[in-house]
C-alpha cells in the first residue's frame, strides 16, 4: 500500500480546513442536517455538528476510495489473514452469522462450529435458568462469577449492565478482572459457594492475572465444598484444552473459541456465556442479530450511506486536520455506563499504533485517547472543559427515546440535556448575546466544537449489537486508511514479560543481587520487599 502521506488525496484532505463556523454553516444551509445524517438499522446518526463542509466530505470519501476500504473489508469478510503480524484471519463477524451462513477460514466454513458452541452455551444457560442444572449440593446456581481480563471482562461486563432490563431476577453476575486481591474478595463477599458458578475466561488459559484469580476462587470453593465440587462449579472459555485440563477443569465444561477471534472482538463468542445465562439464549440471539445487521451494512452500504465509514472518516479528519488528541463518548443512558470503558480497549488497543503494516514508522497521528462517562453526570464534572477548555475534544453523544425505566418525564429531561450539550458545543454563546458585566468574558462560549449524535428508539439487545458492531467497523476502516494492523496488540506484551521477570526477583529478594535493574525499579522493588517483611 502506498504511503498515506505521499497521496495527493491525503494532501487535499489536509488542506481542507473549514473557514466558516458551525453557526455560519447552519445559518447558510437549512438542509445541512438532512444532508449530514443517515440511518443504519435502528440507529439514526447525525453528524451535522462536525466541522466539515461538503467539500471536506467529498475529499474524505475520495481518500477512502483511493485506500480501497471496500476491498479491505471484503478481504476480512472472506477470511483472509488480514492480521498480518500474527498470520491470522479476523473472524469475529463469523460469530454472529445465522446457522445457514458461510464464513470461510482456510477454506473451511466455521459457521457450523460457531453454532455448535452457541448451542452448548444455550443448553447450559437454559439449564441454570430453569433449575435443571444445579450445584454440587443440589442448590440452584444464583451467582455467576466471570473471571477474565481485557476483552474477556470488558465485553461481557458491559453487555450485562447494558441489558439490565432483560436479566433473570434470580441470577446475578459478578465480573473480576483486577489481580488486586480486593477485587475478587469484594465480589465473593456474601456469596454462597453452593450457589456459585465460576466462568474462567482466557483464550490461552495461561493469562497470569486471570489464572491467579481463578486459583484463589478454586481454593475458596474447595474449602467449602471439597475438590469434587469443581466439576459442577467451574467452566472454562478457552482455545487450549490442555491448559484447561491442567488447571483441573474437565474439558466437557470447556466452551471453545478460536485464535481468529481477538479478545476485544470476542463478546459474541463463548466469552459472552455469562451474559447468555443472565439474559437468556433468545435475547442473546437478538444481540447477535443486531451485530450481524451492522456487518451487512458495513459491507454493502455505499459512500455517505455507510455509517461506520463516515464516522471513521470524521474521526480521521478531527485527528489530522483539527489536531484533536482525545475523543469523549458520552452515553445518555445509565445502562451504557460501561460502554466508554469498553470502547477504550476496542479503539486504543486496535489503533494505538505507531508502526505501519510494512514496519515503517507512522508520520501522522493515529488513535486519539478515548474517554467518557454517562450523561448527565459528565455535565457536572468534565463538560466544563469540553465547552470552554483550551483543547477541542470531539464528542460522540448516544441517546434513546425510551429508557429501561418507565418514567417519561425524567427520560425527556435526560434526552433534552443531551441535545442541549451538543447544541452548546456547536453554537456556543457570543459576548453580544449577554448583558454587560464584569463576568461577560467568563460566560462566553466560543462554540464550534464538533460532535456526533447517535440515537435509537431504545436500548434493546439488537440495538446494543448494532452499536458495538458499528464501532468495531469504524475502528477497522480507520486502521485501513492509516495502514496499521488493528488486530494485534504487541504493546501489551512487554509489560507482561517484565512483570514476570520482576516477580521472580522478589523471591528471597536481596537489594545486592540485581545490578541489572535501573535505579528507579530497583529502589521501588526494594521498598516493596521491605514492606512485605514488615507485614510478615
Amino acid at each position: 500500500m502506498e504511503a498515506l502521506e505521499s497521496l495527493p488525496e491525503w494532501s487535499q484532505v489536509l488542506s481542507g480546513v473549514p473557514l466558516r463556523s458551525l453557526r455560519e454553516e447552519f445559518a447558510s444551509d437549512p438542509a445541512r442536517t438532512s444532508a449530514m445524517s443517515l440511518h443504519a438499522g435502528d440507529l439514526f446518526v447525525d453528524y451535522s455538528k462536525q466541522r466539515v463542509d461538503e467539500g471536506a466530505l467529498a475529499d474524505l470519501l475520495n481518500l477512502a476510495k483511493v485506500r480501497d476500504v471496500t476491498t479491505s473489508f471484503q478481504r476480512m469478510k472472506n477470511g483472509e489473514r488480514v492480521n498480518s503480524t500474527e498470520g491470522r484471519a479476523v473472524g469475529h463477524m463469523a460469530l454472529r452469522i445465522p446457522k445457514d451462513g458461510t464464513f470461510l477460514i482456510d477454506g473451511v466454513n466455521v459457521v457450523p462450529a460457531v453454532h455448535a458452541v452457541l448451542d452448548r452455551m444455550a443448553d447450559l444457560a437454559r439449564g441454570i435458568r430453569s433449575g435443571e442444572i444445579n450445584g454440587s449440593t443440589g442448590k440452584r446456581i444464583c451467582h455467576i462469577v466471570n473471571i477474565g481480563i481485557g476483552g474477556s471482562d470488558l465485553g461481557p461486563a458491559m453487555v450485562y449492565e447494558a441489558l439490565r432490563a432483560n436479566r433473570h431476577e434470580g441470577i446475578s453476575c459478578h465480573f473480576v478482572s483486577n489481580v488486586d486481591p480486593a477485587d475478587l474478595a469484594a465480589n465473593l463477599q456474601g456469596l454462597n459457594p453452593e450457589e456459585t458458578m465460576f466462568v474462567i475466561a482466557s483464550k490461552t488459559f495461561i493469562t497470569v492475572e486471570t489464572l491467579a484469580n481463578a486459583r484463589v476462587a478454586r481454593e475458596w470453593l474447595v474449602q467449602a465444598l471439597g475438590h469434587d465440587a469443581v466439576e459442577k462449579h467451574f467452566v472454562a472459555l478457552s482455545t487450549h484444552s490442555d491448559a484447561v485440563r491442567a488447571f483441573g477443569i474437565d474439558t466437557t465444561n470447556m466452551f471453545e473459541f478460536w485464535d481468529w477471534v481477538g479478545g476485544r472482538f470476542s463478546v459474541a463468542s463463548a466469552i459472552g456465556l455469562s451474559v447468555m445465562i443472565a439474559v437468556g439464549p433468545e435475547t442473546f440471539e437478538e444481540f447477535l442479530s443486531g451485530m450481524h445487521f451492522m456487518d451487512i451494512h458495513a459491507a454493502e452500504a455505499v459512500g455517505r450511506e455507510n455509517a461506520p465509514l463516515i464516522l471513521a472518516l470524521l474521526n480521521i479528519w478531527n485527528t489530522a486536520v483539527l489536531s484533536t488528541k482525545s475523543r469523549a463518548v458520552i452515553p445518555y443512558s445509565f445502562d451504557l455506563r460501561r460502554f466508554p470503558a469498553y470502547l477504550q480497549q476496542l479503539i486504543m488497543e486496535s489503533n494505538g499504533k505507531s508502526i505501519r503494516r510494512d514496519g515503517s514508522r507512522v508520520p501522522y497521528s493515529t488513535s486519539p485517547v478515548i474517554w467518557g462517562e454517562p450523561g448527565t453526570n459528565g455535565q457536572h464534572a468534565f463538560m466544563q472543559l469540553l465547552h470552554q477548555g483550551t483543547d477541542v475534544v470531539p464528542v460522540d453523544f448516544i441517546g434513546f427515546a425510551r429508557s429501561s425505566a418507565d418514567d417519561a418525564s425524567r427520560n425527556e429531561l435526560l434526552f433534552t440535556n443531551m441535545l442541549a450539550q451538543s447544541q452548546a458545543l456547536a453554537f456556543g454563546r457570543m459576548a453580544d448575546e449577554l448583558p454587560e458585566s464584569s463576568v461577560r468574558p467568563h460566560r462566553t462560549f466560543e462554540g464550534n466544537r464538533p460532535s456526533t449524535t447517535i440515537v435509537a428508539p431504545e436500548l434493546s439487545a439488537s440495538v446494543l449489537g448494532q452499536l458495538i458492531a458499528l464501532y468495531e467497523h469504524v475502528t477497522f476502516f480507520e486502521g485501513v486508511i492509516w495502514d496499521i494492523n488493528s488486530f494485534d496488540q504487541w504493546g501489551v506484551e512487554l509489560g507482561k514479560e517484565l512483570a514476570q521477570t520482576l516477580g521472580s526477583k522478589l523471591v528471597n529478594f536481596s537489594a545486592l543481587d540485581h545490578p541489572d535493574l535501573d535505579s528507579s525499579t530497583h529502589t521501588l522493588l526494594s521498598w516493596f520487599a521491605q514492606q512485605q517483611k514488615k507485614s510478615n
